[in-house]
């Protein structure tokens, strides 16, 4: 008989390859709020709910659900909102499993790299890393205590964190937003251009998430990056040279993104390099290791 794997954040950008990635060997379950398919379990967060059944039998949850980081500006009630919909998920879960009396093999969550410090563009940031100072150290730093819970309850043999980058895919998330300017002419580089960009390819992202599952002894702290450092002028020189769109404009200064973007410009603006050693030294292969073979493989 197949393992279970519920899988949340089913509207997202991982979890529908993902989904086609695990299926042929496991059996798929989805949290929704609203039951488009047989799989499709009902939660809603503003009322505290989730169906029961979604959790009987299940032996591992992958935790992708959360607001958008980079969906609007940064308004106190929208960093509110990324904040809760993070730890709420998480609480309504354990809660529901803890009130079933329900233990899981394996609570695999979603993190992000916004733990790190992002100014220091000469750090290589490991796993050991100290947090950084900023709005999304301390969300990251929020998401992952509510993840240690499912152990430290004893609800779920192990814990894993995947403190992931900026995933590529050719149809959605940044990847598409970048390009486009670019094919009109119009790229250009974010700021002085030398903020570092840690990428992972979709197909690996959704690789090491069934690795995660695969090696039981795995737990703990992964960063979810690609080997290669690159800078965002790299990457904007990159994707001009396969599209054969050449560079017209001149960087973008920062007052501009601030402007546009708030707070949330940081995202643009800042960027140190992120290390992937910790998960290759446990044998993991990146498909995709250099961003000159990804973005063929996404945009050719």
């Amino acid at each position: 008989m197949k393992e279970i794997v519920l899988i949340t954040g089913g509207s997202g950008l991982i979890a529908s390859n993902l989904a086609r990635l695990l299926s042929p060997d496991y059996s798929i379950r989805f949290l929704s709020r609203q039951k488009n398919k047989e799989n499709d379990f009902i939660w809603d967060l503003d009322r505290g709910f989730l169906d029961p059944s979604a959790l009987i039998g299940v032996d591992h949850i992958i935790h992708l659900a959360g607001a958008n980081i980079s969906g609007q500006r940064w308004t106190k009630t929208y960093k509110n909102e990324i904040i809760n919909s993070r730890k709420e998920s998480a609480e309504l879960i354990l809660n529901t499993l803890q009130k079933n009396g329900i233990r899981i093999k394996s609570f695999i969550s979603a993190s992000a790299i916004g733990y790190y410090d992002a100014l220091n563009r000469n750090l290589e940031n490991t796993e050991e890393a100290p947090k950084g100072v900023r709005f999304l150290s301390d969300v990251v730093d929020q998401w992952e205590q509510c993840a240690d819970r499912f152990f430290s309850t004893g609800i779920a043999d192990r814990v894993v964190k995947i403190r992931t980058g900026v995933v590529l895919d050719s149809q959605k998330g940044a990847l598409p937003k970048i390009v486009l300017p670019i094919k009109f002419f119009l790229g250009a580089h974010l700021g002085d251009g030398k903020q570092y960009f840690p990428w992972i390819h979709i197909q690996d992202i959704c690789n090491l998430y069934k690795y995660v599952i695969e090696n039981r002894h795995l737990e703990g702290v992964y960063n979810g990056v690609a080997p290669h450092h690159i800078t965002n002028e790299e990457l904007t020189k990159e994707i001009s040279k396969i599209l054969k769109k050449p560079l017209f404009m001149p960087n973008i200064p920062p007052i501009i993104l601030h402007t546009l973007f708030g707070e949330a410009s940081s995202l643009l603006l800042e960027g140190s390099k992120v290390s992937s050693y910790k998960i290759e030294k446990e044998g993991f292969q990146f498909q995709f290791n250099r961003i000159n073979k990804a973005l063929e493989n996404l945009l050719t």
